[in-house]
């Protein structure tokens, strides 16, 4: 871990000079900041527009898996009842077969009763009675009962030619109910896929979203921030400019009660020059003063940054939880931390001299 000492102002700037440099570029931070936010926030608007598009296709593929499988679950039911129709018709089928097995059963007997009498079983038993009424009967018995079961055995072959046509009807009903069923079990699962796939969709947006108004909402936190520590450079210019002229008035002032005293005690020294105003405190030098952390130099003074800006400080890496310490002695204007900054102090070293290190 490397900690980024003095990454904007380490390097004392001279007079006021320094504060204004300091403003400015607090002021290009801050309009940086509300360049992006605009950005941001119109970033989010169209993820918004997205969002509500997303959603009402979402509801939509909702409502089209709900109908296939509404579809499906009816074809479904349909082929149960066809099923259960058609096992009722093969337990009538089987019952008309038995019954058709028995009655030709009872037509074979009877065939093969009449090939064992011979060809003329007619003549035979009308010459055996013994009277022509008696013949008349048995023979048109014997006829009857043959075309009885020949009726019975045609009907019940009608009966199974009409069950065989309902059971194919059935089959075909259950061919067609099947293809359906797969039909709908494969658009059923496409739904499903789009749908899941919108769903995807619909969340991603909202990840995008919520990204979009949290960074939104932390950059306009960053914003109000800069422009706390814009006024407070403000500010503390302003005291070092009213503490600089106050120090010149009174060094002023004291020298001309020196001179007005001077003028008194020795009249007859005229002419000599009162001594210089200078400021109340000495400025530091600049050019001697010492790196505040000590550490490997990443970027000197105007210095092109990884991000493509130019350094207005001086950039020094050292180890996390390195102290640094301020170049000179001054009074603490500022101190407090920043999101997208860190910890963020400024020092006024006095006659308009200020350094920040962050």
């Amino acid at each position: 871990m490397w900690l980024a000492a003095c990454a904007l102002a380490c390097t004392l700037l001279g007079s006021v000079g320094a504060s204004a440099q300091s403003q400015r570029e607090t002021e290009r931070k801050l309009q940086q900041l509300r360049d992006e936010l605009k950005t941001i926030s119109a970033d989010r608007r169209e993820l918004e527009g997205k969002r509500g598009t997303a959603a009402q296709q979402l509801r939509q593929a909702d409502e089209k898996v709900a109908r296939t499988a509404r579809a499906l679950s009816e074809t479904e039911a349909a082929m149960r009842a066809q099923e259960q129709h058609l096992s009722t018709l093969q337990q009538e089928r089987a019952q008309l077969q038995r019954g058709l097995q028995n009655q030709r059963a009872q037509l074979a007997a009877l065939l093969r009763a009449a090939d064992q009498v011979g060809r003329n079983a007619p003549l035979k038993v009308l010459l055996s009675q013994d009277t022509v009424g008696d013949a008349t009967r048995m023979l048109a018995d014997h006829r009857y009962v043959q075309n009885a079961r020949a009726q019975r055995i045609h009907a019940l072959t009608k009966q199974l030619d009409a069950l065989t046509k309902v059971e194919q009807d059935i089959a075909t009903r259950r061919q067609a109910l099947d293809a359906a069923r797969a039909q709908q079990k494969a658009q059923a699962a496409t739904l499903q896929k789009d749908r899941s796939q919108q769903a995807a969709t619909v969340a991603q947006l909202d990840d995008r979203y919520k990204q979009r108004a949290e960074r939104e909402k932390a950059i306009g936190q960053d914003a109000k921030a800069l422009e706390q520590l814009l006024a407070n450079l403000r500010a503390a210019a302003a005291k070092a400019e009213a503490e600089r002229r106050a120090a010149a008035k009174r060094a002023a002032a004291e020298a001309a009660a020196q001179a007005k005293r001077g003028k008194t005690e020795r009249p007859d020294r005229p002419g000599k020059t009162p001594p210089k105003v200078v400021a109340s405190a000495p400025a530091p030098k600049v050019g001697g003063l010492s790196w505040p952390v000590s550490g490997n130099l990443l970027a000197r003074f105007n210095a092109t940054l990884p991000d493509g800006h130019t350094s207005k400080g001086v950039l020094i890496g050292a180890p996390k939880g390195t102290t640094v310490t301020a170049v000179a002695d001054g009074t603490v204007v500022f101190s407090d931390w920043m999101t997208g900054y860190g910890m963020i102090l400024i020092v006024d070293h006095g006659n308009g001299y200020m350094s920040l290190y962050a």
